[in-house]
């Protein structure tokens, strides 16, 4: 049966510091708690285990060994409590819109890992038109910026817009290089018809007739379907750029809509390091890949 542990600290820093007051601003509390204590740990032991002197204390002889075996176990308890701080890691939450999950985060995930393997990463989908306190995630990567208070939007691309098709559909569907061209060719659409009539009516060609081609509900379904040569997307060419650098897309023309919408990255105003980190490491993959203006 062991004493309780309160009695032991007390008398452990009494017996190295030779003080009863010492040990009492060791350990932030008063004088008479650290005596009291000792009292308490004497009656427990049936033995004083300090000599009372008229200018303080000195540990009785028999006491030693246990002051000696005490310091010790404490110095292990603190270097091994240390030890698991340190090594405990840090975890970041992230919501990500699915069109930039897949195309850039998710493959330029492993980087942060390595740069970072003290830092747990989380992903999860992320809503297009949630806020980051509705995502209960220390990280938002999504459209458009968000204005509460206390936080911040880091700015990572440019939403702008513009029709793409695939090689093998332009081998089909020949010369698209010009507003009329495109309205005759498979038209692929995100969730409405209504980008491409927005685009349509910049590029001077409106028309009154109903847009045809597949709707697709989720943005890479639309991107996988025109990556695969279905027809002609409407795309945010700069979250496209390695699949138009690679040349698996093709851009048809310059005429382009949402030229003022952004993608942004949206943390708390003050961050953690490991958030910091994490924000830091994301804005240089997209750096790191910008384009060349045009």
């Amino acid at each position: 049966m062991l004493p309780p542990l309160g009695m032991l600290r007390a008398f452990e820093a009494a017996a190295r510091l030779q003080s009863f007051s010492r040990a009492a601003d060791e350990l932030h509390v008063t004088h008479a708690a650290v005596s009291h204590q000792i009292r308490l740990l004497e009656d427990w032991f049936g033995r004083p285990l300090f000599v009372r002197e008229k200018r303080g204390v000195r540990l009785a002889a028999e006491a030693e060994g246990l002051a000696a075996t005490l310091r010790s176990a404490f110095e292990r308890i603190a270097v091994e409590t240390e030890l698991l701080r340190l090594n405990t890691k840090a975890q970041v939450s992230v919501a990500c819109i699915p069109s930039i999950a897949t195309r850039w985060l998710i493959p330029a995930l492993g980087e942060f890992l390595r740069l970072h393997p003290e830092i747990d990463v989380k992903v999860v989908y992320a809503m297009a038109e949630q806020q980051l306190r509705e995502t209960g995630c220390d990280v938002l990567i999504t459209l458009g910026a968000d204005r509460s208070d206390g936080t911040r939007s880091d700015r990572l691309f440019s939403r702008i817009n513009r029709p793409v098709a695939s090689p093998r559909y332009l081998e089909r569907a020949g010369d698209l290089r010009t507003p009329q061209a495109i309205a005759s060719a498979d038209l692929l659409h995100d969730e409405t018809t209504s980008r491409w009539r927005d685009w349509f009516a910049r590029a001077g060609q409106a028309s009154g007739q109903a847009l045809r081609g597949p709707v697709f509900q989720d943005f890479n379904l639309l991107a996988t379907a025109a990556i695969a040569g279905h027809g002609v997307a409407l795309c945010p060419i700069e979250v496209f750029r390695r699949e138009i650098e690679s040349g698996d897309l093709v851009v048809l023309s310059e005429v382009a809509t949402l030229q003022d919408e952004n993608y942004f990255l949206i943390t708390r105003a003050t961050r953690s390091k490991a958030v910091a980190a994490f924000g830091d490491w994301f804005s240089g993959v997209v750096d790191d890949h910008k384009p060349a203006k045009s």
